[in-house]
């Protein structure tokens, strides 16, 4: 159960990450290239994208 629970909420930050990627205004090319890393890799994709990937401008309502 606990590595369900583990699995949700790495779900949920890299729902969080491609949401971040995609609302950037990096190119097309360099969103893809970080939602490939972030798909292929969950957790160091995440972890790379949080220090070096681009900053989104998604704004919370």
């Amino acid at each position: 159960m606990e590595y369900g629970i583990l699995g949700l909420v790495i779900l949920a930050l890299d729902i969080w990450a491609l949401l971040g990627v995609w609302g950037s205004s990096a190119s097309v090319g360099s969103k893809l290239l970080w939602t490939a890393l972030i798909v292929i890799l969950p957790v160091i994709g995440l972890i790379i994208w949080y220090f070096a990937g681009p900053k989104g401008s998604v704004q919370a309502v």
